[in-house]
């Protein structure tokens, strides 16, 4: 791991986005809450945000942190579900990892619950979109 031994403690935020492609039908059974597997969108988020918290567990060489917020967000489209993770901490390294493991878990739950009824559909546009010292 990189020695942050000498940096200061500061208050950081980072806020990744990602987006999973599927068809308009997925989207309706989602809305009904008729997918097979249940209430997608609040498994996604837990899952995200465990994601999140255990980041220095699943990336090698990454710093665990104590996190003080982690929210993982949904904007249901038409033909996709736009996510988006947002961790926050007061330490010496940022939280990037964090909410892009965040983002990327929860499309990847998103994808496992919604499987079943779409073979289309596709994880997209993982991206940092935000990142700050506060």
């Amino acid at each position: 791991m990189v020695n942050v031994g000498a940096k200061p403690v500061q208050r950081r935020r980072a806020v990744a986005a990602g987006k999973l492609v599927c068809a308009p039908a997925t989207i309706r059974a989602l809305k009904k809450n008729a997918l097979p597997k249940g209430d997608v969108l609040t498994v996604a988020q837990i899952a995200g945000i465990q994601a999140a918290k255990r980041t220095s567990e699943l990336i090698p060489l990454c710093h665990p942190l104590a996190l003080s917020q982690v929210e993982v967000t949904f904007k249901v489209r038409r033909g996709a579900i736009d996510i988006s993770c947002a961790a926050e901490t007061s330490a010496q390294t940022g939280v990037e990892m964090e909410a892009l493991t965040g983002v990327s878990v929860a499309a990847l739950t998103l994808y496992d619950m919604c499987k079943a009824v779409d073979k289309t559909m596709r994880i997209e546009a993982v991206r940092m979109t935000e990142k700050s010292k506060v």
